[in-house]
């Protein structure tokens, strides 16, 4: 989404094409500091994820065009939350999933109504199914709505901090929060709001980093099977992977993290009362190797209770 106006303060006021909201309280996530590190904590939203931003903003347009009937290809975080919000404004739909899909996410997508159809093949064979379902197509990655409301998390980190933080460390792998978080803090700065662009870090997993792999050069064999315990983190080809690379190329960096790194920072953050999901715990691996300072932000992305 292009944005051409001047950044307001009411929230809201920032997504003109939004009369009439559809929402469950999503955002203002509490910012924390523990042990000299801030977290952003976005696993607080009301179904546990980043990804609630982005559905009220696109549920909210759909109710808008009179769409009643929507379908999505996800078994985690954004399928749970595209389920969550449809519900709410009274549409039928549809959660599309590998069929090898299991685990507490799809019960929770289940929990709120969705129908859920599984799929044989590739992961594209589960996205094919899901664009010709029939249904209208709410891809939480194709459509701009989504990535558009993600603009919020920008908003909040300046709101809390005064100032925009020198570096945002990112669970990166469809890039849905990469690509709405560089277009929040890029409004603030055409609007005068901040003076800096904070470092991106998008932190990828050993298994899946083609994001990585495209901006640093390195070699990169994709996986047959995703087995990393960052199960959230398994976008082996995203379809965005040129935009991505263009804001961290421009505006940020990429590290990837072993499961043993992830692992470590994930019992490190429970200890302390923060249970994430180990491919949120990823982000703070990806603070640890790269060496993040204290006017850093780690956002953790997902409850660590879907994991359970």
């Amino acid at each position: 989404m292009i944005v051409d106006f001047q950044y307001r303060e009411k929230v809201r006021e920032n997504f003109p094409y939004i009369r009439r909201w559809v929402s469950l309280g999503e955002g203002n996530t509490p910012l924390v500091e523990v042990e000299g590190v801030k977290f952003k904590l976005e696993f607080l939203n009301p179904t546990g994820s980043f990804k609630d931003r982005g559905s009220a903003v696109l549920i909210s347009a759909l109710a808008e065009r009179g769409v009643k009937r929507i379908s999505e290809d996800s078994s985690g975080n954004a399928g749970a939350s595209i389920a969550a919000y449809g519900a709410l404004a009274g549409m039928d739909v549809e959660i599309y999933v590998p069929e090898t899909a299991r685990g507490g996410k799809l019960r929770q997508i289940e929990a709120y109504g969705a129908r859920v159809v599984r799929v044989s093949g590739s992961r594209d064979d589960v996205a094919k199914s899901a664009e010709r379902s029939g249904a209208y197509y709410a891809s939480h990655v194709w459509r701009p709505e989504f990535r558009d409301g993600i603009r919020t998390l920008a908003y909040e980190l300046v709101r809390d901090l005064g100032k925009a933080p020198a570096e945002v460390y990112l669970p990166t792998s469809a890039g849905t929060l990469l690509l709405g978080v560089y277009a929040g803090f890029k409004h603030l700065l055409d609007s005068g709001v901040v003076d800096r662009m904070p470092t991106l870090v998008a932190v990828q997993t050993e298994q899946v980093r083609p994001l990585c792999a495209a901006v640093r050069g390195e070699e990169y064999e994709p996986p047959g099977k995703v087995t990393s315990i960052a199960d959230a983190l398994v976008s082996t080809n995203p379809p965005l992977l040129p935009e991505m690379a263009e804001v961290v190329r421009t505006h940020g960096d990429c590290v990837w993290v072993t499961d043993g790194e992830i692992e470590r920072a994930w019992r490190w953050l429970a200890r302390r009362g923060l249970l994430a999901e180990p491919s949120s715990a990823a982000a703070l691996a990806g603070y640890w190797k790269r060496g993040g300072g204290e006017d850093s932000v780690v956002v953790l992305t997902g409850s660590g209770l879907k994991a359970l």
